[in-house]
């Protein structure tokens, strides 16, 4: 049986902050990370982008090729844990053999939501999903045929999907089933400027409405919608949500929510069981409670954490909340904390909103403090705003003057400005002791 002192299921960003982090403080123990794809780690932000013959795989890549054997990790990749034995410290794989473990991290993530529709079979070749490396080159294979796309789903990876295969010059429609796009991470306000965004563009949106019933045979050759409204397409993207993979962590025991439940040190119900990313259900400092955040930074901050933890060098992830950088066609946009509640959630909402500009800035405020903003156009000083949150400033003083384009430091109290400076210092300080 093999064994490893550190033992990583799930090959992505989360993976890399835990193996960079152990091998900061220790070289000589033993590691293994353990990834379902075949691929080297890459970046899932630069998917959309894939499609585009400027950004070829090599290119994609989240390390340099030689990243497991610099750190002196065993890389086992292609294959699946099947079962975990958290008492026995034991992890089976999909080929028969077991591996042993000192301490574990589960970073096992999220898996695409198939909605199940008369018709929606994955199997059919031109029903595609948009969160991995193989569904984009499945997409890839199938765009010579293609001119007309149907996308399910009108979020984040629905829209990317959107204007990635917009921009190949195909026919786009995307289909949601709330009354608007984004309406989990924006406002009505924000929403609306981003339809707008995507109609002018001749990207087709219907909201308020999902698929009824896909048709053809051997392959999709067209969706009714629940309106009645009927649409021909030559590719199918389902792109509605990820959900955490929790499987593995279930089926072990271990306490699970929605996604697998984690102290601030990142650890499960379970001793030497650690998770982070979008499998783990996290401690949101802006919600006083645990909830999902599958993001990027809070995966990578999460494994790092995870990793100080297993070193006994005790570390708490106490600062993590929801953040959204997004770009569509030409519009940019920043959200960050719990940007959508409003006046019936007991907040205060203060906006400035410019049609012919398309800039829109939304604060949402209490008890003298920010909780959360969405920036659109005027992303530049989103900065400033995330640290004023994390460090709980008081606002009130000139919460007006959130609301201007040109908003900085020097808007802010003297003592509030310098305690944000040095909180910058001290921010850079960690991040350049990491690398």
């Amino acid at each position: 049986m093999e064994r490893f002192d550190y033992l990583i299921i799930g090959n992505s960003v989360g993976a890399v902050g835990c193996m960079e982090t152990l091998r900061s403080f220790d070289r000589d123990s033993s590691v293994a990370v353990i990834g379902e794809e075949p691929h080297h780690v890459y970046s899932r932000a630069l998917l959309p982008y894939y499609l585009d013959v400027e950004v070829p795989v090599e290119k994609m890549l989240y390390r340099p090729a030689g990243f497991y054997e610099r750190l002196g990790v065993t890389p086992i990749l292609g294959r699946r844990a099947v079962s975990l034995d958290v008492a026995g410290r034991v992890v089976r794989m999909d080929d028969g053999r077991t591996i042993a473990y000192g301490q574990l991290l589960l970073a096992t993530g999220g898996r695409p939501v198939v909605p199940p529709v008369p018709g929606m079979d994955p199997d059919k070749e031109n029903i595609c999903n948009f969160v991995a490396l193989q569904d984009l080159q499945r997409i890839g294979r199938l765009l010579p045929a293609a001119g007309r796309v149907v996308v399910l789903g009108g979020g984040i990876i629905g829209l990317m999907a959107a204007e990635a295969l917009h921009k190949k010059g195909l026919q786009v429609s995307v289909v949601e089933l709330a009354p608007r796009v984004l309406a989990p991470v924006l406002d009505e306000t924000a929403s609306r400027l981003v339809e707008e965004t995507f109609r002018r563009s001749g990207v087709a949106i219907y909201t308020g409405t999902t698929f009824k019933e896909v048709m053809g045979g051997e392959r999709a050759t067209g969706v009714v919608l629940t309106d009645g409204t009927t649409l021909s397409c030559d590719l199918l993207v389902v792109a509605v949500g990820v959900v955490p993979r929790t499987d593995l962590a279930k089926e072990a025991g271990l306490a699970v929510n929605r996604g697998i439940l984690v102290s601030k040190r990142m650890e499960t119900s379970a001793a030497g069981v650690y998770a982070c990313g979008d499998c783990a259900e996290v401690y949101d400092f802006l919600l006083g409670d645990r909830r999902v955040l599958p993001l990027w930074p809070n995966a990578y901050a999460g494994g790092r954490v995870a990793a100080y933890n297993m070193l006994g060098m005790v570390r708490e992830y106490d600062n993590a909340t929801a953040m959204n950088a997004m770009h569509f066609l030409d519009l940019n946009l920043i959200t960050a904390g719990l940007n959508t509640m409003g006046e019936k959630d007991g907040f205060q909402v203060i906006s400035r909103h410019d049609g012919n500009s398309r800039s829109y800035r939304r604060f949402v405020l209490k008890d003298d403090r920010i909780y959360g903003f969405t920036l659109v156009t005027g992303i530049a000083r989103a900065g400033i705003f995330l640290n004023l949150m994390r460090k709980g400033c008081a606002v009130t003083a000139f919460k007006d003057k959130l609301l201007e384009e040109n908003f900085g430091y020097v808007d802010t109290p003297e003592a509030t400005r310098w305690d944000l400076l040095s909180y910058e210092k001290e921010v850079e300080r960690h991040a350049a002791a990491s690398q």
